[in-house]
């Protein structure tokens, strides 16, 4: 069963293991490459998407290229890719074996270029992330690690840290998020009535607070205590 060559047709059998050696190979390559080759995707959903992409992308400009073959290997790339994500749930070591473990990059304001090496990020981006951050001073890092998914977390100094209400002693309102309930120009229904509101309290809130109708309202969104805040087309 000779699959790695080019043939005239493959059995079923043969593009299954054309597909299982090529998701393993990949795989292996992705393992290779950093985090940040790979675009903050994780390991198991970047080789799927690259691969289904490619699979499915052939046949259809291919003229010579039937699509059996393709359906069957991104079938049995999607048993392999939901096996993968339960492995990573159910055991621990496959875990370790395909995410990267967290690596400490700065540990009381110093910069540890062996952690930088690990990780195999350079010094610039590392002040690059720190500046998006808004940290003007990498001494007022007390702890920054490059994380799984490519990106680098990082803990302020206490003493450097913004001043909270909670750090003051203030009492603070609990924070609810706005609803919206009217979307270009198209009242939500169900958020109005998970609120309790009707099509007619909408309307008249409309009409004697901003003097306007529901067609011409871009988003419109209301808070806990039922303040209305509207955005127009124009």
């Amino acid at each position: 069963m000779d699959f790695y060559q080019s043939q005239e047709t493959l059995t079923s059998m043969e593009w299954i293991l054309r597909a299982v050696v090529g998701f393993i190979f990949l795989l292996i390559v992705a393992k290779l490459l950093t985090q940040r080759s790979i675009s903050q995707l994780r390991l198991l959903d970047f080789v799927v998407a690259l691969v289904i992409g490619n699979i499915i992308a052939h046949p259809l400009s291919d003229q010579h290229l039937g699509l059996k073959g393709s359906m069957i290997t991104t079938a049995v790339l999607m048993v392999l890719y939901i096996s993968g994500v339960f492995m990573l749930l159910k055991w621990p070591w496959f875990r370790r074996l395909v995410n990267a473990p967290p690596v400490t990059i700065v540990k009381d304001g110093k910069i540890l270029y062996e952690g930088l090496k690990k990780a195999r990020i350079s010094l610039d981006v590392l002040l690059e992330e720190l500046r998006e951050g808004q940290v003007d001073d990498v001494k007022k890092v007390v702890l920054a690690t490059w994380e799984a998914d490519g990106k680098i977390s990082f803990f302020l100094d206490p003493k450097y840290q913004p001043v909270t209400p909670s750090t003051l002693g203030i009492k603070t309102e609990p924070f609810e998020h706005p609803r919206t309930i009217i979307k270009e120009g198209t009242i939500l229904t169900s958020e109005l009535k998970e609120l309790g509101k009707s099509k007619e309290w909408v309307t008249s809130k409309l009409e004697s607070s901003y003097q306007t109708r529901v067609n011409d309202v871009l988003l419109a969104t209301i808070d806990n205590k039922d303040n209305l805040k509207i955005f127009l087309y124009k």
